[in-house]
């Protein structure tokens, strides 16, 4: 597997496979790779036979008092574990070469609606820095296919959006949370649980599967929304929220009963914060 750093070396990758024909599929990360991550790779290979995964940690996406600056960063370990399941290139650019001119005076992309709600009002201004780097990377890898996890669901709605918006050329794959055998959604931040917030953050899964359920028997959304609420705080658990909404607009449900539903949960333990989320169909 080889690994460039500058926006040349992956042009010449590039543009070599295109000569031959060969279609591209991208795995944007963040680095620190679980196995999360390289289920989306395996996902991507069946997409194309070229797979580029990109690692930077993006400033722009993090918030004041966010983990940026701790945000682990294991490039070495992350390139061993892509090259094991033979994906053909590693982007991992500097912030130079993502932002030339400089954080302070980047373009900036922003998505309206969708991306001010939920974790978007939880965190105000993460998604400029999400739909910003991925129409940057868009741009540069110029793929056939972008893989992301449904695990960050607004997020996979804010990239669909974009590419929709913009018109790019390029099909957007998603791929379902992969968990842990007590339903905990593999996330880069499961490492900083203790072993006690450790046991209880399954939790959140089997809230949403309650939520789930309880939406099935035809229960007020708004009142499953406050009983997960206190659900989680029992244990507990601080939520951010905890919402039902149709999954691809993340708008209150109207009584469509053909609409697709989302319940979706942000809830910390101690000092770490896990999203997660269950579609299911309306009542």
């Amino acid at each position: 597997m080889q690994t460039v750093h500058d926006l040349a070396g992956l042009r010449a990758v590039a543009r070599a496979w295109r000569r031959q024909g060969q279609r591209i599929a991208l795995v944007p990360t963040m680095g620190n790779l679980h196995a999360g991550h390289f289920a989306l790779v395996r996902r991507a290979q069946q997409c194309a036979p070229r797979v580029v995964a990109s690692v930077f940690v993006n400033p722009t996406q993090f918030g004041p008092g966010e983990d940026y600056a701790h945000y682990p960063r294991t490039l070495e370990q992350d390139q061993a574990g892509l090259a094991a399941l033979d994906c053909d290139l590693l982007f991992a650019p500097t912030v130079e070469v993502m932002y030339p001119y400089g954080i302070e005076h980047t373009l900036r992309v922003q998505v309206p609606q969708i991306t001010e709600v939920l974790e978007g009002a939880h965190r105000p201004g993460h998604f400029d820095g999400v739909a910003t780097v991925v129409a940057k990377l868009f741009a540069m890898v110029q793929p056939d296919y972008a893989v992301f996890g449904e695990k960050d669901w607004q997020q996979l709605q804010v990239v669909r959006r974009l590419v929709r918006d913009l018109g790019l050329p390029l099909e957007i794959v998603g791929l379902p949370t992969v968990r842990e055998a007590d339903g905990l959604a593999l996330s880069s931040r499961n490492q900083y649980l203790d072993a006690g917030q450790r046991a209880r953050a399954p939790l959140i899964h089997a809230t949403l599967r309650w939520m789930r359920e309880t939406a099935a028997q035809g229960h007020v959304h708004a009142a499953i929304e406050r009983a997960a609420v206190a659900r989680l705080q029992r244990a507990g658990l601080v939520p951010d929220y905890c919402a039902i909404r149709v999954a691809d607009s993340l708008l209150p449900a109207a009584g469509d009963a053909h609409a697709r539903l989302i319940a979706l949960i942000a809830a910390r333990l101690g000092r770490t914060r896990l999203i997660d989320n269950l579609p299911f169909a309306a009542a």
